[in-house]
């Protein structure tokens, strides 16, 4: 059962609870983390839309025309680009449709979209939703281990509410932002951010979240309703109501997918066996527990997480990275990795009401705290020595193949 938590003050919250209820918005597609359309992209697509002119104005009249564009802070009017080529007399306005990617597209050929376009997109969203490597910094009343606490504690109601893995680290992205936007939390506030991180990331992926009264009842009466609601508002108003990461279990679907695609045509629906895929994130879910995780970026740890499952030559398949890219996140992972493999890696679990398509999206929780004080407790000797090779020694034992297995996934 989750655990109990440190009573919080309500009165300490000056805003008032809104009055409107929240719209629900749908689930995304959990299976494959490939995202065409998502809020940031429809606001920009909003923001820079364009009104033409209209063409059939007389332009001779002493009349001005009633389309003209009016130049404003948010709506700036682009200068045109004037032609000296022959034949053409008229001033045009151009703008570059074509992006090159940063890393070249491991993707398949989409016959819905430009490969090329939706990994740009993919690793734009990468590099907008930056983090703070010294969040503690900004707070002296906190120690690194209250976080993997309270981490480890969500990921515990996830398990309890039959959450997606992507809603856990949804939390896990707006609890370590909004963090970082603060200075001087204490102790006693940690609950209530993260309880309140963790309803506004069901609400964004799940079809159908848990009232906020269940949230309120897994801490035990150290938050209420209102206090959440309060708290959810103020969250969003310092991320600048940006919620659409793509979290490091997003990159893992994406790299796990690529790696056992065989058909272009199917890769909306998954490939890979479930029980490697739900392995390779445990050894995620143990890493992020640690503050130092913040150091990378997301499709950095999911290729990292990948590598100790696998191979060098797979990892440069899938997420383009080459080995300068990763190693110093591989490295970092070691004592992780060999903490897992004296327990052994946890089997696939079955869920009531669940599908089993589904059921390696849906967060489990293990002993992680022991997991991570095992790792901290290892030798520097051994962790040197594991890490004297490109490949560490005594890590994970990868799977037989990349190959997708007959019959359906396991």
């Amino acid at each position: 059962m989750p655990r109990k938590g440190t009573n919080v003050d309500s009165r300490s919250i000056d805003h008032e609870m809104p009055k409107e209820t929240t719209v629900r918005s749908r689930k995304r597609k959990a299976d494959v983390a490939i995202y065409l359309q998502d809020p940031d992209e429809v606001a920009d697509m909003i923001k820079k839309k364009q009104c033409g002119t209209q063409v059939s104005w007389n332009t001779e009249s002493v009349f001005t025309s009633p389309c003209r564009r009016i130049p404003t802070p948010d709506n700036e009017v682009d200068q045109p680009v004037a032609l000296n080529t022959a034949g053409f007399s008229a001033q045009y306005t151009f703008k570059n449709i074509f992006v090159t990617p940063t890393r070249s597209s491991p993707l398949p050929v989409l016959c819905w979209a430009s490969r090329d376009d939706v990994w740009n997109n993919l690793l734009k969203k990468d590099e907008t939703y930056s983090r703070d490597i010294h969040i503690m910094n900004k707070h002296p009343h906190l120690q690194p281990k209250m976080r993997a606490i309270l981490l480890d504690w969500l990921i515990e109601v996830c398990e309890v509410y039959k959450l997606h893995r992507e809603t856990f680290y949804l939390a896990q992205d707006y609890f370590d932002r909004f963090m970082a936007t603060q200075t001087n939390v204490f102790k006693s506030t940690l609950q209530l951010i993260g309880i309140s991180s963790l309803f506004i990331a069901a609400k964004m992926e799940e079809i159908y979240p848990p009232k906020v009264h269940q949230f309120a009842y897994v801490t035990d009466g150290a938050c209420t309703e209102d206090d959440i609601l309060c708290m959810e508002l103020i969250i969003m108003k310092e991320l600048k109501w940006r919620l659409s990461p793509l979290t490091s279990v997003s990159w893992l679907n994406i790299y796990m997918q690529i790696a056992y695609l065989k058909e272009s045509e199917e890769v909306l629906i998954p490939q890979y066996p479930q029980t490697t895929f739900v392995q390779i994130a445990e050894l995620l879910d143990l890493c992020v527990l640690d503050v130092k995780s913040l150091e990378f970026c997301y499709g950095v740890l999911a290729a990292s997480a990948l590598f100790h499952f696998s191979s060098l030559e797979l990892v440069e398949k899938v997420s383009a990275l080459k080995w300068l890219d990763v190693e110093a996140c591989v490295r970092w992972m070691v004592p992780f990795a060999m903490s897992i493999r004296e327990v052994g890696s946890s089997a696939l679990r079955p869920f009531k009401g669940i599908p089993a398509d589904d059921m390696h999206n849906i967060q489990t929780h293990a002993a992680y705290l022991d997991w991570m004080a095992k790792a901290c407790s290892y030798p520097q000797v051994d962790v040197d020595r594991s890490q004297s090779s490109p490949i560490p020694f005594g890590v994970l034992t990868p799977p037989p193949s990349s190959e997708k297995p007959e019959g359906t996934v396991s």
